[in-house]
């Protein structure tokens, strides 16, 4: 259930039921030769519509835009501030939260985000803390690359050729949605170097063609489903638990 494709009524209905929500999150940004721009938001909206087939629950709007300024040295990419994304999210967190819903799961889909959205968690708790009140609300982060089952499945199809950034797991789950645009780039080299990163003219440099220590060419629409379903497998054990706080 979809809350962009549903009617006032029928969100109302499911609050009767159920006071919790998922949001996918991620960032818009490059991803190398073969990556999609949109890796990062299309990888979480993947796993949640598979997590939708398995459960009830309503998925909010994606967060498609997200922490990524030290990828703005390549076409495409775009960021917002730290300070503005955590306003983002507690806004979005408060105008639900004044209906009704108390349990927020996000889907995250992008690393750099992490230290943002549990910034963002801290303010939205500190204005129940600073008054001298008990918060309602539940906030969860849930990184579907970080899940027990996908970082085992990884290893086992990637090992070190999985890198960190434009991976073959993300790359592959993509492609398990939108198989149809599978690129053919030659990489040079093969696998890409690692390395400490700053600003985005620091990225750009130390990693021209945007990849980091991965082997982006071995992404495969069939590694992409094997992903998925361990993806949707860690990340309904997660949502379940939450739900019951």
């Amino acid at each position: 259930m979809k809350l962009q494709h549903s009617t006032w009524p029928e969100v109302e209905a499911y609050l009767g039921e159920l006071k919790a929500i998922l949001i996918p999150i991620g960032s818009t940004e490059q991803h190398g030769p073969t990556g999609m721009i949109g890796t990062d938001i299309l990888c979480p909206e993947i796993v949640a519509e598979r997590m939708a087939e398995h459960t009830r629950i309503l998925i909010g709007p994606s967060l498609g835009v997200g922490m990524a300024q030290h990828h703005l040295a390549f076409p495409g990419s775009i960021s917002l501030r730290p300070s503005t994304l955590i306003r983002v999210l507690a806004d979005v967190v408060e105008s639900l939260a004044g209906q009704g819903f108390t349990h927020f799961f996000f889907l995250n889909g992008h690393g750099g985000n992490i230290a943002t959205v549990q910034a963002a968690f801290s303010e939205i708790w500190a204005g129940s803390s600073f008054a001298g009140a008990a918060s309602p609300l539940r906030l969860r982060l849930h990184n579907w690359f970080q899940g027990e089952r996908v970082l085992a499945l990884s290893r086992e199809l990637f090992g070190d050729g999985e890198g960190s950034h434009a991976t073959p797991s993300e790359i592959s789950l993509v492609l398990s949605g939108y198989p149809q645009d599978r690129r053919s780039v030659t990489l040079h080299p093969e696998q890409a170097p690692t390395g400490p990163i700053h600003d985005a003219a620091d990225f750009r440099r130390r990693h021209p063609d945007g990849r980091m220590g991965a082997r982006s060419a071995l992404a495969t629409p069939g590694h992409g489903l094997r992903l998925r379903e361990a993806a949707t497998a860690d990340a309904l054990d997660a949502w379940k638990r939450f739900v019951t706080l």
